[in-house]
């Protein structure tokens, strides 16, 4: 029996724990995505209340072709897509319109010389030592959190829940070109932070 199967039968036998657990695992994300389409976060509770309502409502009608998690955010997904709606917010996910590029133009070699579009210096791979500092994940946080909301969402949910693209695709109703794009540009922004925190010298080239 996968985990997957053994919440649901917990759930249908009417597990107050594994909904508890369930509810602590995912509330804080559920709540920034439905964020993501409604105007305040009163609204963004309520709509995280109705999904939770409805997950329980909709177990036996629940199909496993998709994960349980993901199953759980496309509900939240359209709910908070449709409230949005009544609200006259209508703001895609994929809208990337406010996104900069990924990495800053004047890293790469100009055009008219050798290797154009190159890295002026590539950049080296991090100490994995460093990287497992408590300081430097403590950093690593504040980056993500700084992210535009769409960037930390795919980020969040890609590079510190483990989801797969699939999934993340699937959740937030995006396509792939979409979630790759914004994935590539967090993690592009977080790495900047931590190459001018591990290599001042090197960022600034």
């Amino acid at each position: 029996m996968t985990c997957d199967e053994q919440i649901l039968a917990a759930l249908k036998r009417g597990d107050e724990t594994a909904f508890v657990q369930l509810v602590e695992q995912h509330q804080g994300l559920m709540l920034r995505v439905a964020l993501r389409y409604v105007r305040t976060r009163a609204v963004a509770e309520e709509v995280v209340q109705e999904t939770w309502v409805a997950v329980l409502h909709g177990l036996d009608t629940f199909e496993a072709r998709a994960s349980l998690k993901t199953w759980i955010f496309r509900i939240l997904t359209n709910r908070a897509i449709s409230r949005g709606e009544r609200e006259g917010r209508v703001l895609p996910f994929s809208s990337l319109g406010e996104d900069g590029p990924a990495v800053d133009p004047d890293r790469f070699r100009p055009q008219g010389v050798q290797w154009a579009g190159g890295w002026k210096v590539f950049p080296d791979a991090l100490p994995e030592e460093r990287l497992l500092a408590r300081e430097t994940l403590s950093l690593i946080g504040d980056a993500i959190a700084e992210l535009p909301e769409r960037q930390h969402l795919v980020i969040t949910m890609r590079d510190v829940e483990g989801w797969s693209a699939e999934e993340v695709c699937e959740a937030l109703a995006i396509s792939e070109a979409n979630q790759r794009v914004l994935l590539h540009r967090a993690r592009s922004k977080v790495r900047r932070t931590l190459e001018a925190y591990l290599e001042p010298e090197a960022a600034l080239t």
